[in-house]
């Protein structure tokens, strides 16, 4: 019998993603529009925006112990559940009262939490769902699922925003997550609780940390992999403002011909998805290949802001397809070299690392943008990135390689 990535569980999992993300686009782009609406202000935007960083920065710590010792499904499903029911209030408050501030910072504050803990328990339960050998094709559908319902939905998101307002477009979003709790629900999973008999304790929960811990000191491969991934995506965030100010400030440049980088990038997403989702890199070449792209990836920021319009829009073409082709194949590696019974916190760490660091690198790249021309700003910013990959994902390279070649026959236990 031929196996298939498409079995009952993977539909469902890819079908409620789909169903939250097409909701939180919605909802998100018309709450950023009623931010500003309402305030006429760009901090107070930005404020909502960098709340959002705080609970990825504590509550996977918290969680992360409990997810692996308890099954992860019902975290998934009361999440989406709590995430509706949010929403469902938020959208009815906003018919029947005025727009608070305060409120809606806090209201923003425990969406935050429920994403980071949403997320969490997805990343942790995901790997279970997938057929063995078939995992780079999932994180392939996975990578490729959010830009191409972003692409889909913004259009559709403005013509909502303006026919339903935002209040009706919150309630639609609490329908889609009741609806996708629904789906999720639908999973058919075995899973057993670790707790030994007892209830979880402050001590209970610090040995486990504490093992988690252990196993990532011996682990050099996933840290070098870790350590890496949050100086690139932490430099990643950086660079945003850098951009908007260069176009916004260069001659001949304008925001129109920024917005184009999302469309180039895109179409480099969405050939390199089909090429990975039809092609697989031999377990041999993974290394090389993985190095390779980080190297270009690298090399395309660097030179960025120094060449010509259409190049640029061919630089980002060639990172959107490098970034899917190098982030399918190392997300299906770790999270199958990952034990399950430390998976949801190991992912917590990894959360922690890469939040921390992009809200740390945000800073001092906006502060560089302050002293330095932005070209400057941002070729520094990528050979730094270079130095670190040689650094951790080279000079680690037969340990990273340890868990690239992970074979699709690994023990999950």
């Amino acid at each position: 019998m031929r196996k298939t990535l498409w079995t009952k569980n993977f539909i469902r999992i890819t079908g409620a993603s789909a169903l939250g993300a097409v909701g939180a686009i919605t909802s998100s782009f018309a709450l950023s529009f009623l931010v500003f609406d309402e305030t006429g202000s760009t901090l107070a935007s930005a404020l909502i925006v960098a709340i959002q960083f705080v609970p990825s920065l504590l509550l996977p710590l918290l969680f992360g112990p409990i997810m692996d010792r308890l099954p992860r499904k019902p975290f998934l499903v009361g999440g989406d559940l709590v995430n509706g029911i949010m929403y469902a209030v938020m959208g009815l408050y906003l018919l029947y009262f005025d727009f608070s501030y305060a409120g809606y910072l806090g209201f923003s504050l425990l969406l935050a939490c429920l994403s980071a803990f949403d997320e969490l328990a997805f990343n942790s339960l995901y790997p279970r769902l997938l057929p063995k050998g078939m995992e780079e094709k999932a994180y392939t559908v996975s990578a490729m699922l959010y830009p191409v319902l972003k692409v889909l939905m913004m259009p559709v998101a403005a013509v909502l925003f303006e026919w339903l307002g935002v209040a009706k477009l919150l309630l639609l979003q609490a329908g889609l997550s009741i609806l996708a709790v629904l789906v999720e629900n639908g999973i058919k999973i075995k899973e057993e609780s670790r707790m030994e008999g007892s209830a979880m304790s402050i001590k209970m929960w610090w040995g486990d940390i504490c093992e988690a811990i252990r196993y990532l000191k011996k682990e050099r491969g996933l840290l070098g992999l870790y350590q890496y991934m949050a100086v690139t995506n932490g430099m990643a965030s950086g660079y945003l403002p850098l951009l908007v100010a260069f176009f916004r400030t260069a001659p001949g440049f304008t925001t129109a011909m920024y917005s184009f980088f999302s469309v180039a990038e895109f179409a480099g997403r969405s050939l390199g998805g089909v090429l990975r989702y039809r092609y697989s890199v031999p377990e041999k070449r993974r290394f090389g290949f993985l190095f390779g792209v980080y190297q270009v990836y690298e090399v395309m920021d660097t030179c960025l802001l120094w060449l010509p319009y259409p190049l640029m829009l061919v630089n980002r073409a060639i990172c959107g397809f490098l970034g899917i082709n190098s982030a399918t194949i190392r997300q299906a590696a770790v999270q199958k070299y990952i034990p399950d019974r430390l998976r949801a916190r190991v992912n917590a760490f990894e959360t922690m690392l890469y939040t921390g660091t992009a809200s740390v690198l945000s800073l001092v790249i906006g502060a560089l943008g302050e002293v330095m021309p932005y070209p400057v700003c941002m070729t520094l910013c990528g050979a730094t990135c270079i130095a670190v990959c040689w650094l951790t994902v080279f000079r680690r390279r037969h340990q990273v390689n340890a868990v690239l070649a992970c074979s699709s026959e690994t023990d999950l236990s």
